[in-house]
């Protein structure tokens, strides 16, 4: 209700500055406008009668429009490139043509400061281009249909102003910029995250934080107090508490009044850490619920389906540093520029997407065949008093209900994964577009939040002694056996009650 849209998106189009002084790029900057602005040309027509060579041309865009200024809140900027090529009869887009840029980035924080480089490199990017209409004369001046192309990406944005200046170096001999059309203009894109929604979202972390310490705290005392050993479900509890502490802690206060070009990277690993660790702990949940024979409480018997999930987040992280990592060094690298690159990134995300499906359907299958044990298992229920009937019931009714909820959490989680990479990627493949409002990040958020404490409430070892002088021997509860939800516990404290109800047909 209260935080806006999490991104915007900002057009820029750059300003065709003419460079007056030869082989002094290093040391001038071009401003399209401001205190020193350069001089301009209207279009390259104008450069063709006044005799000025494309070498001494650069495109010059400043970082916000004018009176307005960045901010720290904004936490990350990234740039797509739209290159507006007419359509010359002598001067065609030659197929697979590459298009090579000469890019530098500066920043400074007042508008008389001289300008400071944060980055410059030479960077070749493909051209995807149609024309719709046949290439004769007539069609002369018309706009070729391109693709948006990735340009840039910060993983901060801690100065007010920034200046990208861009070349087109022309060296015929070599082929570079040959037959890449006429090119008119320059656009960008930038987008940014919301300040507004930033704002929201640190404080979400920095209520949730410790709420999910002060439960796993009263959680594990809760586990050390028992006479046994914590058994495998517990222990996996706990660990989801750890990473979603790990995902919650509101680290990103410092990018407010650092320069942490890292936070991306950062924040996409304790995702990652984050994903892994949920996926594994349904499949153990719900194993450790089946109630079959085969031996449970190891962890090595569920190497077969965690091996899968580590070796998938393993091959993310991997991805994750050749887009992210590279990016530390040099903002304008992107894995899409290249066809093994894209190729690798869109092979990447639809395998990931596929795995994902896949895992939810085997999670579907196992929530049944827990639901069809228990369902079995309640063939009994008639025949105990009706205090232990309905304390059975009751106990049923609410591991059903937690059931359900994971299975719905876990449709949730698969969805937001799927679109998020899907909106996160749309910018680079071109057409594809989702709306995704900040109501659909705060809410998955809130809900694995919700989740993992719901468990550590549910799942922690109850205290409580049901003696035969509290219930006048109508339980039929041996005295101090404890009631919980949890499963698979044979130790000195007994099996819980939903184990014991499972176990009683076999033993018979």
């Amino acid at each position: 209700l209260t935080a806006p849209s999490p991104t915007t998106a900002v057009p820029y189009t750059s300003a065709k500055c003419i460079d007056v002084r030869k082989n002094h790029h290093k040391t001038k900057w071009l401003m399209p406008w401001g205190p020193n602005p350069c001089e301009k040309l209207k279009d390259f027509d104008e450069a063709v009668s006044r005799q000025i060579e494309a070498n001494d041309i650069v495109f010059a865009v400043h970082i916000p429009l004018p009176k307005k200024e960045m901010s720290p809140w904004f936490q990350f900027m990234l740039f797509i490139m739209q290159l507006d090529i007419a359509f010359k009869m002598d001067n065609d887009l030659k197929e697979n043509a590459e298009i090579t840029l000469d890019v530098s980035l500066a920043y400074r924080d007042d508008t008389f400061d001289d300008w400071e480089e944060i980055a410059h490199a030479i960077e070749i990017r493909k051209l995807k281009c149609t024309f719709g209409s046949p290439k004769t004369l007539e069609s002369e001046g018309r706009h070729y249909d391109c693709d948006f192309l990735p340009f840039m990406e910060i993983g901060s944005v801690a100065h007010k102003y920034y200046l990208i200046n861009i070349r087109l170096p022309v060296n015929e001999r070599k082929g570079i910029n040959v037959g890449i059309g006429e090119i008119k203009d320059i656009r960008l894109v930038g987008i940014h995250q919301n300040g507004g929604f930033t704002k929201v979202w640190f404080a979400m972390k920095t209520f949730l934080t410790p709420s999910i310490l002060i439960i796993m705290v009263w959680y594990w005392r809760r586990i050390t107090l028992m006479t046994r050993a914590p058994v495998l479900l517990e222990k996996v509890i706990f660990a989801l508490g750890i990473s979603m502490t790990f995902i919650n802690i509101p680290v990103e206060w410092f990018s407010i009044g650092f320069d942490w070009t890292w936070m991306l990277l950062f924040g996409d690993i304790r995702q990652g850490i984050f994903y892994a660790m949920l996926l594994s702990f349904w499949i153990i949940f719900c194993g450790e619920h089946m109630m079959d024979q085969n031996e449970r409480n190891r962890l090595s018997g569920y190497w077969k389906q965690v091996g899968p999930i580590a070796v998938g987040s393993f091959c993310l992280f991997i991805f994750d540093m050749c887009e992210r990592g590279v990016q530390l060094k040099n903002p304008f690298y992107s894995i899409w520029t290249t066809e093994v690159g894209t190729e690798l990134a869109m092979a990447f995300i639809i395998v990931a997407g596929i795995c994902l499906c896949l895992y939810f359907l085997f999670l579907c299958f196992m929530v049944f065949q827990v639901f069809r044990n228990i369902s079995g298992k309640q063939s009994s229920l008639p025949a105990m008093s009706k205090a232990r009937r309905l304390h059975y019931e009751g106990l049923i009714f609410r591991f059903k209900f937690l059931m359900l909820i994971t299975l719905a959490c876990a449709a949730m989680t698969v969805i937001f994964f799927i679109v998020s990479q899907v909106t996160e990627g749309h910018w680079k493949w071109g057409d594809i577009t989702i709306q995704v409002n900040s109501a659909f990040f705060t809410g998955i958020y809130g809900m694995w939040n919700l989740y993992v404490f719901a468990l550590m409430f549910l799942y922690a070892p109850s205290h409580k002694n049901y003696g035969e002088d509290q219930s006048n021997g109508d339980l039929g509860v041996n005295s101090g056996e404890e009631l919980q939800l949890t499963t698979t516990i044979t130790h000195v404290d007994g099996p819980t009650e939903v184990y014991k109800l499972a176990r009683k047909e076999a033993q018979e």
